[in-house]
């Protein structure tokens, strides 16, 4: 049994900011601080982390984070939903089909270990038609951790005897390698192939408009196809 995680944001999915604009405008209703994430760093982490990080830059109290978290998630939900359409967003080259190919194939799972919240990924995923087979996994809400996030993704979806973490940024690799698992890199981000590789990705690709040759390599790697 072998097992493919992937990440969301600019791995499966080019929201067009769309999740950027709803955490601005959450955090606005929440605090009254317009474009209160400037200055945070959004790629490769989670949710929960992104957000601490504007509580701490903004010098407002932690007192009670988790109830903090959980109105937060709600206004950015809601807001998200509009700002979804609003945006000019699109499903990154090869996604269908390869998400499709790999989930087609015996012996084979997949699912997410993305940063986002639950509610927020399946809003995301319903939006460009990719949720019939991306619905569990490990999200945003889980922890600060990326690593604990691909580690719980695992444990949900019944592990496999290769586990393989599939994302765009060096975060996404390290935390499939703390985790023992094999790290796939696909720079539709902002990181170069070179910086994937150089976080210790085993298989690295440009993108996956080529959703043939991308689907066969990952199930060579995975040994479900002769070398």
């Amino acid at each position: 049994m072998a097992l493919f995680l992937f990440d969301i944001d600019q791995t499966l999915v080019n929201s067009g900011g769309a999740g950027g604009r709803a955490m601005n405008l959450a955090f606005r209703d929440l605090f009254g601080i317009e474009n209160g994430f400037q200055g945070v760093e959004f790629s490769g982490r989670t949710d929960t982390a992104i957000f601490r990080d504007a509580l701490r830059l903004h010098h407002l109290p932690q007192d009670d984070f988790p109830a903090l978290l959980s109105r937060f998630e709600a206004a950015y939900v809601a807001h998200l939903a509009h700002t979804l359409v609003e945006a000019e967003g699109r499903v990154l080259p090869g996604i269908p089909q390869v998400v499709a190919g790999l989930a087609g194939t015996t012996g084979v799972r997949v699912g997410l270990a993305t940063g986002n919240f639950r509610r927020g990924a399946m809003l995301k995923l319903e939006h460009y038609g990719l949720s019939a087979l991306l619905r569990e996994g490990g999200f945003g809400e889980d922890s600060e951790d990326r690593a604990e996030v691909v580690a719980l993704a695992a444990g949900r979806l019944g592990g496999g005897n290769a586990v393989f973490v599939i994302g765009d940024t060096p975060l996404d690799v390290e935390a499939a390698l703390a985790n023992g698992y094999s790290a796939v890199g696909v720079a539709t981000g902002r990181s170069t192939i070179d910086d994937l590789r150089a976080a210790g990705a085993t298989l690295v690709f440009p993108d996956f408009a080529d959703a043939d040759h991308a689907l066969r390599e990952l199930l060579r790697a995975a040994g479900m196809v002769a070398g």
